[in-house]
């Protein structure tokens, strides 16, 4: 055991971790902590505030809500304030903390309320306690305040007491990360004489709040539940100061129970009595097992009552630990004194005195080393204990390993008498120790001390005068006979614990290797189904089982992965245990519900969620409680590598969400315009017509038609482009590919913009001997339309174009060559995104599409369009198709017509 000396020196790595902490240059976070709105937790902050700015520090109000409370108004004249950013959201306009002022501010201590606040769309964060990280994190300290029932841990909790599911809530590791937190309390029955008082909400508000949120059984439930957490927050604080500071004593100021479980038979009897007094004190209480190397080799009867005694304890509400050590009551006391423990639980001893003598003793080291901890004994019931396993892979029963000892001592008795007349004594007894080791390290304590007995008789017999008897002439061999006893017995205990250290270490190594190959593996994985057949393969071949992994598919369904043992949950029985075991908890074989079931099925659970099942059959061997350990402990990675990708697949689709509605909110502005405009001309025109009638000049009534006509086409255009591009992007568009010469869609898209292009000088440029190309005629025509329409949008009028076409390789590259202004260079890296336009003459229309549905249609056929500037001035836009294969010959009578 470690001295006191040493129980009081400090951690080092706690100290580490304190310089740590200290160096990091955070700013401080306090929490005005209450039950309830109206507690007055702003009113303690704004206090607070106060006290610190007349102590000369910096102190700057981020956002405070007033609900209207004139005495907390009161309290922020005087304290300088940041302007709330404006945002609007449908149409609606918000007030939020603006995060970059306060950045930019830097004040000494910033005041910001309401911690659980949800922040409106269009801030950097979503959540205002995200906001405050950010503001730590650039060395700003900042108090807020928080209600009970905004802790995420409790939502469950709330909702079940007043029948209201709160929405906003932060992660629990956000409340203990604070470095303060300051408890607000006030009574219920003060809180409701202040709600009738209009000092909590305004009278309309009052009112519908004391019937809902704010009853006195509400109230009393959430201070309660205040209470609580505000003593869980304390208890950690004073665990953290003692262990920084190497306080070994005891500070009794709560009750902690702690009690020592082992593989015995009286081990529930033990857990249910630590259980009763833990009630009793009204105190959390913690089971814990000590796992040492004979208990690492212990038979499967042993694990299995050990197992279940740990299960019994996690099940009456005890925290459970396993610890690995060679010395119990060292760990047991290390334990107790880096959680505060005041009173440890163990059993009764069931040996008999005088091996209690002999051996080290559990109770007594406890009560040795328990200076300001209670010890209780609790008695056990007296059954036999398990059998000790005999030694790993064996292939001789115990009585074969005394046998070979007794020929052991044989041998070297006929080699000794063989050199008896040559060397000395000490060298016959050399050789006895040597059988000794080697009967310890084959066999066992066991045979090892019945060899040092043998060799003490049989040295004694042989080779003392006199000879042939077990009388001793001279004393001094007596002295003899005991230091070679006793070094017989303590080589063979020492040589013991060393093998039996080993063989743990081996069975240690086996799981450590499986999970670390599993852990590597699945680390580099990223999709569900591999992650499962992946885990299903490492657990089948580490325990020697048919494995299947089931999870829910698209329609809520659990199915069993393809890739793993499907055959495992064929059957529908087998397949409804698994259902519930995914609901309620593990199921089926080796557990306590639905034992009948062909396979064990664990629920796969990650960070609260459960994601699927693990449902594995061990076939004919036995149940082994360290092989049901390792599969815990092989699920529960696997869960965390699924819930890894689940989280990437919602954060995908969170951004994806996010990018629809930016699309969206780009697209109503941009098209509003576009459609206004050709409405309202259409609709002005199509009135004056109505309402001029045959008076209207013909020319006028021409006018107006046109004018209708010309309206409608470019209205036409935008509504086309709006649906090729939702085509196009939604992957519905199939291409209708025919063998086609370039020339065809090119003439087709310069005459269906003839009226356009009228008074510009076009050169085609087509190479000769052009192959044909297998293209959507359409979808090609379109996208020329687009290009061509594009350059009389943005250049000059009169301005010449050029469209060429020629072959490079396995490809037909196409340009479209203007004179205009060119494509700025800013402009060039986005200007076939959606909703991009690159400047252009004053007047010029447009929603940006053109080109995003040219680049669309390009990629569509496999090719590539770029922009860049033209030599001398104006543009060039480049599109790359591959020609497609080789065209089919054209038919006879084709070619004679």
């Amino acid at each position: 055991m470690r001295s006191a000396d040493e129980l009081a020196r400090p951690d080092p790595e706690a100290l580490l971790k304190v310089a740590a902490r200290a160096d990091e240059g955070r700013g401080q976070l306090k929490i005005f902590f209450g039950a309830a709105p109206g507690v007055g937790k702003t009113f303690a902050m704004l206090e607070a505030a106060r006290r610190a700015q007349a102590e000369g520090l910096d102190v700057v109000v981020g956002v405070v809500e007033t609900h209207g409370r004139d005495e907390t108004g009161a309290l922020l004249a005087g304290l300088p304030a940041l302007p709330l950013r404006q945002l609007s959201h449908r149409g609606v306009g918000l007030q939020e903390f603006d995060l970059d002022a306060a950045l930019k501010r830097r004040p000494g201590l910033l005041l910001i309320d309401e911690l659980a606040h949800t922040n409106a769309p269009g801030s950097r964060h979503p959540k205002r306690w995200q906001d405050v990280f950010e503001l730590l994190a650039a060395g700003i300290s900042v108090h807020t305040t928080l209600n009970v029932q905004h802790l995420e841990s409790l939502n469950d909790v709330v909702a079940q007491i007043t029948w209201i599911r709160v929405r906003e809530t932060i992660p629990d590791a956000v409340f203990d990360r604070a470095d303060e937190v300051e408890l607000v309390d006030l009574p219920p029955d003060a809180l409701l004489e202040r709600l009738r008082e209009g000092r909590v909400y305004l009278p309309e508000q009052a009112r519908q709040a004391a019937h809902a949120f704010f009853r006195k059984g509400n109230l009393l439930a959430l201070r309660e539940l205040a209470l609580r957490r505000m003593a869980q927050r304390v208890d950690s604080d004073v665990q953290a100061y003692r262990r920084e500071h190497g306080i070994a004593t005891m500070w009794p100021a709560g009750e902690r129970l702690l009690v020592c479980v082992g593989p015995s038979p009286s081990g529930a009897r033990l857990v249910r009595a630590a259980a009763r007094i833990a009630a009793s004190l009204r105190t959390e209480w913690i089971a814990v097992n000590v796992e040492t190397p004979a208990l690492a080799l212990a038979g499967a009867a042993e694990r299995d009552q050990l197992a279940g005694s740990l299960r019994l304890a996690e099940s009456l509400g005890a925290e459970v630990l396993v610890l690995v050590d060679e010395a119990v009551a060292d760990a047991l006391i290390r334990l107790a004194r880096e959680r505060n423990v005041t009173r440890i639980v163990v059993g009764k001893p069931a040996r008999r005195r005088w091996r209690d003598q002999l051996r080290r003793s559990l109770l007594r080291e406890l009560v040795r080393g328990s200076d300001g901890i209670d010890i209780h004994v609790i008695t056990g019931d007296r059954e036999a204990p398990a059998k000790p396993p005999g030694r790993p892979g064996s292939e001789y029963s115990p009585a074969a390993h005394y046998l070979w000892c007794i020929a052991l001592v044989a041998a070297l008795t006929a080699v000794d008498s063989l050199l008896f007349p040559y060397v000395d004594r000490s060298d016959l007894i050399m050789q006895y120790i040597v059988g000794i080791m080697l009967a310890a390290v084959r066999f066992g304590p066991g045979p090892a001390t019945m060899t040092a007995l043998l060799s003490v008789a049989a040295f004694d017999f042989f080779y003392v005068p006199p000879y042939y008897t077990f009388a001793v002439s001279d004393g001094k061999y007596v002295l003899t006979f005991a230091v070679m006893l006793a070094v017989g017995l303590l080589i063979s205990t020492l040589t013991a614990r060393i093998r039996m250290q080993v063989e743990a270490a081996r069975v240690r190594e086996r799981r450590t290797a499986a999970l670390y190959s599993l852990s590597r593996e699945l680390a580099q994985l990223r999709h569900k189904v591999s992650i499962a057949t992946c885990a299903a393969r490492h657990i089948g071949e580490t325990l020697g089982a048919r494995v299947a992994v089931l999870l829910v598919d698209e329609r809520g369904q659990l199915v069993p992965v393809q890739g793993t043992d499907a055959e495992l949950v064929a059957d529908p029985r087998e397949l409804s245990v698994a259902r519930w075991a995914f609901e309620h908890g593990p199921a089926g074989r080796d557990t306590d519900t639905l034992p009948g079931a062909a396979a064990t099925h664990l629920p796969l659970v990650a960070a609260g969620r459960t994601i699927g099942v693990l449902s594995v059959e061990p076939g004919k061997r036995p149940r082994d409680t360290a092989a049901a350990q390792l599969l815990e402990t092989l699920g529960s990675q696997t869960a965390l590598a699924l819930h890894r990708v689940l989280l990437a697949q919602e954060a995908q689709a969170a951004e994806l969400r996010a990018r629809a509605e930016e699309l969206r909110s780009s697209l109503l502005s941009s098209v509003s315009h576009d459609l206004r405009t050709p409405l309202a001309t259409i609709t002005g025109a199509a009135t004056t017509l109505l309402e001029g009638g045959p008076e209207l000049p013909r020319e006028v009534h021409r006018d107006l038609a046109d004018a209708i006509r010309e309206e409608a086409e470019r209205l036409a255009r935008l509504v086309g482009n709006l649906l090729d591009m939702s085509r196009l992007e939604s992957g519905e568009l199939v291409l209708a590919r025919e063998w086609t010469p370039i020339d065809e869609p090119i003439g087709a898209a310069l005459g269906r913009l003839e009226g356009r292009l009228a008074g510009r000088a076009v050169d085609v440029q087509i190479e000769p001997g052009l192959p044909l190309v297998a293209l959507d005629a359409v979808l090609m025509e379109q996208m020329l339309t687009n290009l061509l329409e594009n350059v009389t949008k943005y250049t000059p009028p009169g301005t010449p174009i050029t469209v060429q076409a020629a072959r490079e390789g396995e490809s037909i590259v196409l340009e479209i060559l203007d004179r205009g202004p060119g494509i700025a260079d800013e402009a060039l890296p986005r200007i076939f995104d959606k909703f991009v336009r690159a400047g252009g003459p004053p007047g010029t229309q447009g929603v940006g599409l053109g080109l995003a549905i040219c680049r669309a249609v390009a990629e569509a056929h496999g090719g590539t369009i770029t922009a860049g500037k033209r030599p001398g001035g104006g543009a060039v836009f480049r599109v790359t198709l591959p020609i497609g294969g080789v065209a089919p010959p054209i038919p006879a009578e084709e070619e004679s017509e």
